[in-house]
């Protein structure tokens, strides 16, 4: 089988230019990968998915683990055919999402007991289950298991708990083994803590990895603070391999992100908009459901090509969310993540071409503008 690998292809300042070959496909970087937690993009097909421009898919251990369930996943060929989707796809390892079940889990050194939120059915989630879950997914990278530091957390308490991170990012390299053509990523841990994001890196570094993530950010910390941390975090981690930052994010987040040298991004965001009115444009956020859209005949953005801009105007958009009509969901999703499949073309080339600032500053001062005037 194709080795998987990165090929660091352009720098502008800490800003990086590259490709992840797959068995699948490449992966050209900096890249957005749109979330399919339950083996779906909600209210997209996924060949909509791929006319968007994206290049890999995420799927969510936790809740493909829980249902259908990963055995069921592999007897039904794996989640690449079980889900329709022929090119790359990454899953995460479970950790944020039993994060987030706070009373309903229980942490010791082996790994997470915790209940279904589903059905209140017990779990244990170790890194070796994590590693065996997303082998029988078929996930082409694969992350391995750690615990995200919550925000904000004691000097002492992120410490201990990104020891524990990388003491399970240990077993889980032991568990991957040696899988030609797929890859696993170990996971920075350290909270907002400079020294603690060295050790963390440092551990990493020694135990090897295909590709390295910055983890324990988005989950409340602020984009200052996130930014301050991105300013040191991705040059601790090789050069030559990918820097994934983990559930980000808005725009103006992933811009200043590429900027400090991070190659790949997630989150729920454009699609999770498109399902509640809010349309991603290159001058800001528009609520269709406000009611200055109702009588515009004017598309959501006159540069853009999606569907939803092309074939609808404003009224429609508007007229479809307020009916809760299941189009409103399709078409904005589809702006949604053809909007951010944009931005990450315009990344790249501006990257490519050594042009970053300047493409920087019109994003910004384009969505200074805001959005058209009302009719």
């Amino acid at each position: 089988m194709t080795e998987a690998r990165f090929t660091l292809l352009a720098a502008d300042g800490a800003a990086r230019l590259g490709r992840i070959d797959t068995p699948r496909g490449e992966i050209r970087t900096p890249a957005f990968m749109p979330v399919g937690t339950a083996a779906t993009v909600k209210a997209m097909r996924p060949e909509s998915v791929r006319e968007t421009g994206a290049d890999i898919l995420l799927g969510n251990t936790y809740h493909l683990m829980l249902r259908p369930g990963a055995e069921r996943v592999a007897r039904m060929g794996g989640l690449h055919r079980f889900m329709n989707w022929d090119r790359p796809i990454l899953t995460d390892s479970g950790g944020f999402q039993v994060m987030s079940l706070a009373g309903l889990r229980k942490l010791d050194e082996e790994g997470v007991r915790f209940k279904s939120h589903i059905d209140g059915s017990e779990h244990h989630l170790t890194p070796e289950r994590s590693m065996e879950i997303q082998r029988l997914l078929g996930s082409d990278i694969v992350m391995s298991f750690d615990e995200c530091t919550p925000f904000p957390a004691e000097e002492g308490e992120a410490a201990a708990s990104m020891r524990l991170s990388m003491r399970w990012a240990r077993r889980s390299r032991d568990a991957f083994g040696d899988r030609p053509g797929h890859m696993l990523f170990g996971i920075q841990q350290g909270s907002v803590f400079h020294d603690q994001r060295a050790e963390s890196a440092a551990a990493l570094r020694d135990i090897g990895f295909d590709g390295y993530a910055v983890g324990g950010l988005a989950v409340g910390e602020g984009q200052e603070a996130m930014f301050d941390v991105l300013d040191y975090a991705p040059g601790m981690l090789p050069e030559d391999r990918p820097r994934y930052l983990m559930g980000v994010g808005k725009p103006d987040d992933i811009v200043g992100a590429v900027e400090r040298g991070i190659d790949m991004y997630d989150c729920v965001l454009p699609s999770r908009s498109g399902r509640t009115g809010q349309a991603l444009t290159r001058r800001g956020a528009v609520n269709i459901k406000n009611a200055r859209h109702q009588d515009d005949p004017r598309p959501l953005d006159e540069e853009c090509g999606c569907p939803a801009c092309r074939s609808y105007s404003r009224a429609y958009l508007h007229h479809v969310f307020k009916a809760g009509e299941i189009i409103s969901s399709m078409l904005l999703t589809w702006h949604n993540l053809h909007y951010y499949q944009e931005l990450m073309q315009g990344l790249r080339e501006a990257i490519g071409a050594g042009r970053l600032a300047a493409f920087v500053a019109a994003f910004h001062a384009r969505r200074a503008e805001g959005d058209i005037e009302p009719l």
